[in-house]
């Protein structure tokens, strides 16, 4: 059997999700943070990432972005599941708002 290491992708989409989170964070700082559920020491640490740090930290192992879900009803919103579809997704990001920013230790971190 065949098994794929996807290293090529995961880069791939580690450096789509790092170039636009900074962007998000220079263009307005707290929505991006909120959208992206990181806290302000995480933010801090992107936004000052060089172009080369960039391209080093994507070409990783490890997925950088993930869910900031942990629960099947919770996903099952996101995925237009419920009574009414149109505001299952509304009903999700309300959710979803209530969990805090993860910090560099990933843990809750405070909020700037």
């Amino acid at each position: 059997m065949k098994r794929s290491d996807y290293q090529e992708e995961i880069t791939e989409l580690n450096l789509a999700y790092l170039m636009l989170a900074q962007k998000m964070l220079r263009e307005d700082r707290e929505t991006a943070m909120f959208r992206l559920g990181i806290g302000a020491e995480v933010a801090d640490l992107l936004e000052g990432l060089t172009s080369a740090r960039l391209v080093k930290m994507a070409s990783g192992q490890m997925l950088l972005p993930v869910f900031r879900f942990d629960d099947t009803f919770l996903a099952g919103l996101l995925a237009g599941e419920g009574r009414d579809p149109a505001s299952s997704r509304l009903h999700a990001a309300i959710l979803a708002a209530g969990k805090p920013p993860v910090g560099l230790d990933g843990k809750p971190a405070k909020r700037a």
